[in-house]
């Protein structure tokens, strides 16, 4: 099998894998909270990865001391803070909410290239595609005509779930800047062990360390294999190729959550979602300047 099948392959699995990222929690909320869910999660994901490099090369747990503060980063700012907001938010909002809203990190990924790195040029298709991404969230985030046209634009969950986003992307820019030759296993590894240190010594504190149910380790595997498949993913295919097929996570987090959940999805939200997959388009105009 060539590149970039094995890169579309992996690609979809790791949108998979999202999609179920949050059903999972979900159902982990039933007897427990977010704050556990997401400590467990950490020491699951840093173990599966770590499996994940000693099947492939022991050698690569190596990494530079340039590299250390950013891998520190990763895990603070992408786990212990984005990721906890994310699944705080979970408590709040649909499933359909918190993916879509998710997907909005390509936008702020691409305005952090321009305005604080200085690196990306914006093109008119830029500006469309950001645009139209930015209206689908909010039609995402109304659910409903009467719900917009009363100007209700949203809950505080989906303001958490953008708060995480952003977060998100700035790990993102500083992994396509830094980290880009670093092992997925060893990134993954190193992400979630420096958030696993920290819930750890949380737990320690409150003596909540205590497994609720498998949903929460369910969660961990799923997240340290969406995870390792998607920065696999990365290396074999094209950003914009990337950012057409995470498309797919949306439409599977809206069936999962209708089918598992029993959550609905409004017409204005499948709208939304629509939109969400033009915006792509306009953005992956400038396939060249994503990673």
């Amino acid at each position: 099998m060539d590149n970039k099948k094995n890169g579309v392959i992996a690609i979809l699995a790791a949108s998979l894998t999202w999609a179920l990222e949050p059903i999972f929690a979900k159902l982990a909320y039933r007897n427990s909270d977010f704050l556990q869910t997401s400590a467990i999660r950490a020491i699951v994901v840093a173990l599966t990865a770590a499996i994940y490099v000693i099947i492939t090369n022991k050698s690569q747990f190596r990494v530079t001391k340039k590299q250390i503060p950013k891998l520190i980063y990763l895990g603070i700012v992408g786990t212990v803070i984005a990721d906890l907001i994310f699944f705080y938010s979970l408590t709040k909002i649909p499933v359909v909410n918190a993916v879509l809203i998710g997907h909005m990190q390509l936008i702020f990924i691409i305005l952090i290239g321009f305005f604080i790195l200085k690196e990306d040029r914006l093109t008119k298709y830029d500006y469309i595609g950001i645009l139209i991404m930015v209206i689908a969230g909010f039609l995402v985030a109304t659910q409903t005509l009467s719900n917009l046209l009363m100007l209700k634009l949203g809950t505080a969950g989906d303001l958490f779930v953008l708060m995480a986003t952003v977060a998100w992307a700035t790990t993102a820019v500083v992994l396509r800047k830094y980290l880009k030759d670093v092992n997925a296993g060893v990134l993954t590894f190193y992400r979630f062990s420096v958030a696993s240190i920290v819930f750890i010594v949380y737990l320690l504190f409150t003596a909540s360390i205590v497994l609720s149910n498998v949903y929460q380790i369910l969660v961990g595997i799923i997240v340290g294999a969406g995870t390792i498949l998607y920065y696999e993913g990365l290396k074999r295919i094209k950003a914009a190729q990337v950012s057409a097929l995470e498309l797919s996570t949306p439409f599977f987090a809206a069936l999962l959550g209708f089918l598992v959940l029993g959550e609905i999805v409004t017409s204005m939200q499948m709208f939304g979602i629509f939109l969400l997959i033009v915006g792509i388009y306009f953005l992956s105009k400038k396939e060249e300047s994503f990673f």
